[in-house]
């Protein structure tokens, strides 16, 4: 089994990056969002690792086009061993869009891993930033165990689900404390929250199958 590099966790307001990075657009704007950059190159499969304890694996437009050698890519993330929790930054852009469907399931119910789709290093910088300068003691991404303040970014992701909008998304998440749960979610116990039709959707939406003949 592949092992995950020992990198200690940055200081609030730094994120550490693979030297491949080093002259990106994405470090560029997130240095211009006062984000400090630290280089590594001993990071492993990741491309960043963040202060609360999150790395970040980069699927561009091209990697998903170019075949299913990403998918080997984001088998051995999801097996590297290490205190991070893994996160998967997927690009879907017009190029790439019919394949996201299927980059989705594979990346949230085959591996169990957290998508955040974007629509490219821009939006991918705004989001890397907004997470290294909230008070990032606590892991968003985490499997929740009481009752805390959503995160945005969290939220953004459900509201993706067909049937979901923000405050279908918000009660939802009241109820199901991270992305797993929902998707393990029975129709019946999402009814009461959203109405039997979104809750049809919803179900629908996570458990149709992958292939064909099944």
């Amino acid at each position: 089994m592949e092992t995950k590099a020992a990198v200690a966790v940055p200081p609030y307001g730094h994120v550490v990056a693979s030297e491949k990075w080093r002259n990106s657009s994405l470090i560029q704007s997130l240095k211009g969002g006062g984000v400090k950059i630290l280089f590594e190159n001993e990071l492993g499969v990741a491309d960043f690792h963040l202060p609360n304890k999150s790395s970040i694996l980069y699927v561009s437009e091209c990697d998903i086009i170019a075949g299913n050698s990403y998918k080997r890519k984001l088998v051995r993330y999801r097996n590297s061993s290490g205190s991070f929790q893994e996160l998967v930054l997927v690009e879907n852009t017009r190029l790439s869009e019919q394949y996201f469907s299927a980059v989705q399931k594979f990346v949230l119910f085959d591996l169990g891993l957290t998508l955040l789709p974007v629509s490219g290093q821009a939006e991918a910088s705004q989001l890397i930033t907004q997470i290294v300068h909230r008070d990032g003691k606590e892991n968003p991404f985490r499997r929740r165990t009481s009752s805390q303040l959503l995160d945005p970014l969290v939220l953004a992701l459900v509201q993706q689900v067909p049937g979901v909008g923000r405050v279908k998304a918000l009660a939802l998440l009241q109820h199901f404390f991270s992305i797993q749960q929902l998707c393990n979610a029975a129709q019946a116990e999402l009814e009461p929250i959203v109405g039997q039709a979104s809750a049809q959707q919803i179900h629908s939406f996570f458990h149709r199958p992958t292939g064909a003949g099944s």
